[in-house]
């Protein structure tokens, strides 16, 4: 058994994880347990690594977490929809790879004709699944726009080709050379290809009409963005049954199962950095040290290297980056209820007011962010309509999502600010507008309604600058951080990482450092079927299973405070 070079713990060379502990009391702090920290931490716990994940707020998740309100609605806030859930799909796979099946965490398709509705004046059209049937229904709302849609998609999807094969195949094995659209589009703009392919202003918000998954305009979104995130709901767009804080739970449970421990209210206040930059561990809030040679920071990647490690161990260049990075947009939420059910099919709506997508991205970011040219539905009572959790019998749930502007600086004290209340009204009321004007009248039916803005974001979640998307410039137009800091030990993962944000791009972070620590290719390990976890090792489901409560961690999951339905 040979030892890592940088952690000085074991490596393995065969399919078992198994391997006896480190004697330190622990062998890795996760600080954050969102998507990206769990992951990693599951992937260790599973290989023998004894994890503490240290999470600040009241349940794991960031944002794929649900939040209850009324004891009848429950609301997620950010798992609306994952792609490429099917068969051979990465989510799925990096679950498997910890002996998650769809018995534990299932994801229903939405509508395969239509998974999501592009309103613009004048044409609606609904993405089907598939890059063919795509194009086939850009061109059909677009017919005079075909030579430029055509060749604009197809180099849009060689591009996302080669990036998932880049992923997915093994170290050693011979894959396919790079194509001429990855290498003369992929690091360029989605505008400069919108240029080139000489397309008209519908054409160009058609096309970026989803732009809202990861916050940036054509102008300043790179084609590689673009394109992986097109080929990810191509693939299949689907919603996890029971809310996506199941599958928080389910990781919690494989974590817990193999000797880690998860804790909950349990902010960390220092990343412990040795005079010969290597980490050695974390301070808690509580002022409690914990000590190990490896720290995973799933915290925001601003805060990592200049709040929590102040800067020690990383170099100058990268200190000053990451203090003059800026970030994409945040966003701003309605959470809805209405005492009837929504005739629709199971699909999301991207409602546009016009068709100068640049100018609506600059009317979004600039000011006060509260009156928005553009939105997402997502239905929550459509993808889970068997769920006892999302709404009462006869009710339905949705969100209406917008983008503003990223916070800059700390929040400070704004409840009860009335300068905010005022701007939080005007946002909430002009959602509610557009609502409408997608679904019909809903005012008569509102049951609940409540806005979440950047500064909710970053109270709940302590994301930067209120934004779920992460950095929009980091040194450079479109670069992002590696997992590897430059400080030994320390591995930094979420939305700010060079996988990019949304619940796929974190899970890849999170098996990505577990990958570089374990020294060995578990992405591509998984897609060829490994598993490296016993699914018997998980504690059984019972008919009170909540995921809410599971996600507080074991030392909390009965503590005060957890809100129920019913």
């Amino acid at each position: 058994m040979a030892l890592h070079s940088e952690t000085g713990l074991p490596t393995h060379s065969s399919p078992s994880f198994s391997s006896p502990s480190s004697p330190r009391s622990y062998d890795a702090v996760i600080v954050g347990g969102g998507v990206g920290g769990l992951v990693c931490a599951a992937y260790l716990a599973v290989a023998g690594r004894r994890v503490l994940l240290a999470e600040q707020h009241d349940v794991t998740g960031g944002n794929a977490q649900v939040f209850r309100r009324r004891r009848a609605y429950e609301f997620d806030v950010g798992m609306h929809y994952v792609g490429d859930c099917g068969p051979d799909g990465l989510l799925p796979a990096i679950l498997a790879g910890l002996g998650i099946g769809a018995d534990r965490v299932a994801f229903r398709p939405l509508n395969a004709d239509g998974f999501d509705r592009l309103v613009l004046p004048g044409r609606t059209v609904d993405v089907p699944v598939g890059w063919d049937a795509y194009l086939k229904r850009l061109c059909a709302a677009l017919p005079a726009e075909r030579p430029g849609l055509t060749r604009c998609v197809h180099t849009l999807r060689d591009i996302a080709a080669d990036l998932r094969g880049g992923m997915t195949t093994p170290p050693g094995a011979d894959r396919a050379p790079m194509s001429k659209a990855l290498m003369s589009w992929g690091g360029r703009t989605l505008g400069d290809l919108y240029a080139d392919c000489r397309l008209g202003p519908a054409a160009r918000t058609l096309i970026a009409a989803q732009s809202g998954n990861y916050g940036t305009p054509p102008s300043r979104t790179l084609n590689s963005t673009h394109a992986t995130m097109l080929d990810h709901y191509l693939r299949g767009a689907y919603a996890p049954v029971g809310s996506g804080q199941t599958m928080i739970a389910t990781l919690v449970e494989v974590i817990e199962a193999h000797g880690g421990q998860v804790r909950t209210r349990c902010p960390v206040e220092q990343i412990l950095v040795t005079d010969d930059r290597r980490a050695e561990g974390v301070r808690l809030a509580t002022g409690e040290t914990v000590h190990a040679p490896l720290v995973i920071s799933n915290a925001d990647y601003r805060r990592t290297v200049l709040d929590l490690c102040g800067g020690r161990g990383f170099s100058a260049p990268v200190v000053e980056r990451t203090r003059r990075a800026t970030m994409r947009a945040a966003v701003a939420t309605a959470y809805i209820a209405l005492d009837r059910p929504l005739d629709l099919p199971n699909t999301n709506i991207w409602w546009w007011a016009h068709t100068d997508i640049e100018a609506a991205y600059a009317q979004a970011l600039e000011g006060d962010g509260s009156d928005p040219t553009f939105a997402f539905l997502s239905f929550g009572s459509l993808k889970d309509p068997d769920s006892r959790t999302v709404c009462p019998p006869g009710h339905s749930n949705f969100q209406i999502m917008t983008l503003m502007p990223p916070l800059e600086g700390p929040p400070g004290r704004y409840r009860r600010d009335p300068a905010y209340e005022a701007v939080k009204t005007r946002l909430r009321d002009n959602l509610v507008d557009i609502a409408e004007a997608a679904l019909g009248p809903i005012r008569p039916h509102l049951t609940h309604l409540e806005t979440a803005t950047a500064h909710t974001n970053h109270r709940y979640i302590q994301g930067g600058s209120g934004t779920p998307y992460g950095f929009d410039d980091w040194g450079g137009h479109g670069r992002r951080p590696s997992i590897r800091t430059g400080v030994r030990g320390l591995y930094a993962v979420g939305a700010n990482s060079s996988f990019g944000a949304g619940i796929l791009g974190t899970a890849l972070s999170g098996i990505s450092a577990a990958g570089r620590i374990l020294d060995r290719p578990l992405l591509s390990e998984v897609c060829a079927g490994t598993t490296f976890a016993d699914p018997s090792q998980l504690p059984p489901r019972t008919p009170d299973f909540d995921p809410l409560r599971i996600s507080r961690g074991r030392a909390r999951r009965d503590a005060r405070g957890l809100a129920r339905i019913g």
